[in-house]
């Protein structure tokens, strides 16, 4: 739409296409909320008042605040293309994400970022992105791809790269490692932001990592350091995903005084969040029900993001913007009823509306190279000790322990009956082989193995099993399916998902995806595993940034002193 046709429709001159009456917008400028009409022409709108229009709709009543943001989210954590992403959270009032493509980076390197954004394109939401900054996050493990400076310049000019995404590797910013401050010049070089991400950082080492030019943080998990950033001038995004859950403890934050520059955010969120929780919707029903003011939740949501990334066109209602926004009836409970996104009613009543066209998801090349006959899980016993990675329930954190070596014709073997399983990471990205092998309890399986090619943040395939026979089988269904979760016994395949995009996301609908996931649940508790979701457990055992101990590609990995140490002590 030409600014002239704009101009004519926001004077009156020419009939508007959509005029929505009687509705109490939510004014996320004055924080107000005002009894009044307003219209859009070809997506945008246009004024308030009344308006000649080719139709009409009366809200009766009814609240209408802009569309929700989401400031930093990794889409491949719902296990969904982007296409069904956006069917499941535009339902829930989200029109915007702003996605870090960090876990298909570390598989694809740009071809991954180009992916996700030619499946941008088309779709009945806005989806931008920040650039990965940590490709490889260490190297301690083999990944698929690495993202110097020089390979993240030609993308950072690209029309949905808002900013450099979160900058993990803060002790090489705080160290002034000369590669990662090449990366921040290209951030400002043209003028972006620089997403941050310090959990715990204070002090001398809070002002070095600011002093680089960090804008803000999602890692902050209480009101002390939450705050602690926010005076030293960072934009706080207050998370709720699937597995960190840091809303309830960071509301203490929130106050008129500071509220515009508070964000929430999701960061990663699962199938049976987004199917029976919701997305950013349910952070603001959340903290509205915690005595956050509803307005000051709906600001949190909309115009502070719109503002950090530069969004001028989102974020709010207003002559010249964007007529993306939700309407609901409670404003003490806000339960999304209808989704507009560019002037279109795309969802009503938590479903998409058949009408509106979903672009399918573009095609990938295979990202699995492994050759499974050659994989060996045998493990030689070098002594009678030995290092185990100990789970801590429902956490990403693990623990260690040093003990004896159970032994079987001189090999270590799993022992069952002590919660004690086998662990291995097998190279897939470039067929050289490596397989990282260890023990670990936790776990809980009486028989069979687990198999997954989604493990942070190389996302090599993790398998862990009671013995040999079942791990080599789990991991030819993985090796078969061109990337999923695979459960076997007994030699066979039990349940599975297949996950073909890069071996994180599937093409399939995201209802689709929740069942076979609550399949290969099920068949884990009937395996013996206790866990909530042991798969989700399983692809944190391969991150090597996030204490105590953990196991890559190239063996076990201490954290706390940040390196590689043998199984046997």
């Amino acid at each position: 739409m030409s600014p002239d046709e704009l101009i004519k429709c926001a004077r009156g001159d020419k009939s508007a296409d959509l005029l929505i009456t009687n509705a109490r917008v939510i004014n996320v400028f004055a924080g107000k909320i005002i009894n009044q009409s307003f219209a859009v022409c070809r997506g945008r709108i246009v004024g308030f008042g009344r308006y000649r229009a080719e139709k009409t709709i009366d809200l009766k009543g009814r609240f209408v605040a802009p569309g929700f943001i989401d400031p930093h989210v990794h889409i491949e954590s719902s296990m969904a293309c982007i296409s069904e992403f956006a069917r499941a959270v535009l339902v829930h009032g989200t029109t915007t994400v702003v996605a870090d493509p960090h876990e298909i980076a570390n598989v694809l390197g740009v071809e991954g970022i180009n992916y996700m954004l030619a499946g941008a394109a088309g779709q009945p939401m806005n989806i931008y992105f920040t650039l990965p900054s940590c490709v490889p996050a260490t190297d301690m493990e083999t990944a698929g791809a690495s993202l110097p400076a020089a390979a993240l310049q030609p993308l950072m000019g690209h029309e949905r790269v808002l900013a450099l995404g979160e900058m993990m590797n803060f002790p090489g910013v705080i160290g002034g490692d000369p590669q990662v401050l090449a990366k921040l010049a290209v951030a400002r070089q043209y003028g972006k932001p620089i997403d941050g991400h310090g959990p715990g950082l204070s002090g001398q080492n809070l002002n070095a990592y600011l002093a680089a030019g960090i804008s803000s943080d999602h890692e902050c998990t209480d009101a002390r350091e939450a705050t602690e950033k926010l005076l030293a001038g960072m934009h706080i995004m207050i998370r709720q995903g699937s597995t960190a859950r840091n809303l309830r403890d960071l509301l203490p934050i929130v106050n008129i005084g500071c509220a515009r520059r508070l964000m929430f955010c999701t960061d990663d969120r699962h199938p049976h969040d987004l199917l029976d929780d919701g997305h950013i919707d349910t952070i603001v029903r959340e903290a509205v029900t915690r005595g956050i003011d509803p307005v000051l939740a709906i600001q949190m949501a909309t115009i502070n993001p719109a503002e950090y990334f530069g969004l001028t066109h989102l974020g709010a209602l207003a002559p010249g913007r964007q007529a993306d926004f939700v309407v609901f009836s409670d404003l003490t409970a806000p339960v999304i009823e209808e989704v507009y996104c560019r002037g279109i009613r795309v969802a009503e009543n938590g479903t998409m509306r058949p009408d509106i066209q979903v672009p399918p998801s573009p095609p990938v090349r295979p990202s699995i190279r492994v050759n499974g006959d050659k994989i060996d899980f045998a493990v030689k016993a070098a002594t009678n000790r030995m290092r185990v990675i100990t789970i801590v329930a429902d956490q990403v954190i693990t623990g260690q322990q040093v003990q004896q070596t159970p032994l079987s014709d001189g090999l270590a073997v799993a022992r069952p009956d002590r919660d004690l399983l086998k662990i291995a990471v097998v190279e897939r990205h470039h067929g050289t082989g490596n397989v990282g092998k260890g023990f670990v309890k936790g776990l809980g399986l009486k028989k069979g193995a687990l198999a997954s090619s989604v493990a942070h943040d190389s996302h090599n395939i993790i398998i862990a099993g009671t013995n040999d026979r079942d791990m080599k089988a789990a991991l030819a269904a993985v090796i078969d399916m061109g990337g999923g979760l695979a459960a076997a016994s007994d030699g066979r395949l039990l349940a599975a998902l297949a996950l073909p995009i890069a071996g994180l996301m599937s093409p399939e609908p995201i209802h689709q995806i929740r069942i076979r996931i609550d399949e290969l649940i099920a068949v884990s508790r009937r395996l013996g595993s206790t866990l909530q979701n042991p798969f989700m457990t399983l692809s944190f055992l391969a991150l090597p940034v996030i204490p105590e101990l953990k196991i890559t590609d190239r063996g076990l990995v201490d954290v706390n002193r940040f390196e590689l140490v043998s199984l046997f002590v």
